[in-house]
């Protein structure tokens, strides 16, 4: 069986993309225990329309600026280009979502990416299983193969030393925001705009990514694999167009995920802003790269035959 490779992902002879073991991951679960612990704290002991508006506000630009634009768009698939200190700002604000280092989201991603594009995929990387398993699995758990491939982030990243201080840190940079929330209004704010976003966030993402594998809108297939991406319509201002996951497999170098006609995309509507500001430049469209192998057109009944039939998506960005 051939084990394809990516771009970060390298399997030799003794790679297995199937044969590994799920184990409980203490850190993370323990860290996501404590921050629904201290979420629960918010809403039970310190209710406030202040703490509320604290939630929403850097829940909104973390995830949004962070984690889609910063994290996702930039420094994993790197569809667009900025300046090093808004780079080092959008990965950090990425960070503060809670999840992992850059370093360590980029594994996750790219493992992923690299599983769901085998012609068998285990059901971890898969979410194959059911609700309650697969959230048990994501949320506390890690799935480490017996033989891996070799895993390279590519120098720029993996030797910036910005960068490595965050991976290092990761946890601890939510004291960042924690000591002048703590100020601005006591341990209810912390409890607001550091536990509750972190679980929500953290949450949100493994419900996302759960459901936009299942079922959905499909727009595009990719022939000969196991795993395929969905939309799920209506999300696209609570997850920032992250919700487009169909679009973001068909054309996973692409800025813009609401790539259809009324597709919701604030991440990529940022991008454009900071483009017309001049911060953000070499910004890729879906058309801007080669399609995927094996990708082809949905019709729109999921359940009808794929045919080859492309869009006009417009000219790159």
């Amino acid at each position: 069986m051939t084990l394809h490779a990516t771009e970060r992902v390298w399997p030799d002879e003794d790679t297995d993309a199937m044969r590994g073991t799920i184990r409980w991951d203490a850190a993370r679960s323990l860290w996501l225990v404590a921050m629904i612990a201290g979420g629960i704290a918010a809403l039970v002991v310190t209710p406030s329309w202040g703490g509320a508006l604290v939630f929403l506000v850097t829940t909104a630009v973390t995830i949004c600026a962070g984690h889609s634009v910063g994290m996702h768009r930039l420094l994993i698939h790197r569809s667009f280009q900025t300046g090093r200190g808004l780079r080092y700002g959008l990965v950090w604000l990425g960070t503060l979502v809670g999840m992992s280092g850059p370093f360590g989201m980029i594994r996750a991603h790219d493992m992923r990416d690299w599983h769901q594009r085998q012609a068998d995929c285990p059901p971890h990387p898969s979410h194959g299983a059911g609700f309650w398993q697969d959230a048990w699995w994501q949320l506390h758990c890690r799935f480490d193969l017996d033989h891996p491939p070799r895993f390279r982030i590519e120098p720029d990243i993996a030797e910036d030393p910005l960068f490595r201080w965050m991976e290092r840190h990761w946890m601890a940079q939510q004291l960042w925001l924690a000591v002048p929330l703590f100020l601005m209004g006591g341990i209810g704010y912390v409890f607001w705009g550091v536990c509750l976003r972190v679980a929500v966030s953290l949450i949100g993402h493994w419900m996302v990514g759960h459901f936009a594998h299942k079922t959905g809108h499909q727009g595009w297939h990719v022939e000969g694999l196991p795993v395929q991406g969905f939309n799920l319509p209506g999300l696209g201002l609570i997850t920032f167009g992250e919700n487009w996951h169909g679009n973001h497999h068909a054309f996973p170098h692409s800025a813009n995920l609401g790539i259809e006609g009324n597709q919701m995309d604030p991440g990529y509507g940022l991008i454009r802003v900071l483009k017309a500001f001049g911060l953000a430049h070499s910004v890729l469209g879906p058309l801007d790269r080669p399609p995927r192998d094996g990708l082809v057109r949905c019709g729109p009944d999921v359940g009808m035959a794929p045919r080859l039939q492309m869009i006009d998506l417009g000219a790159g960005t």
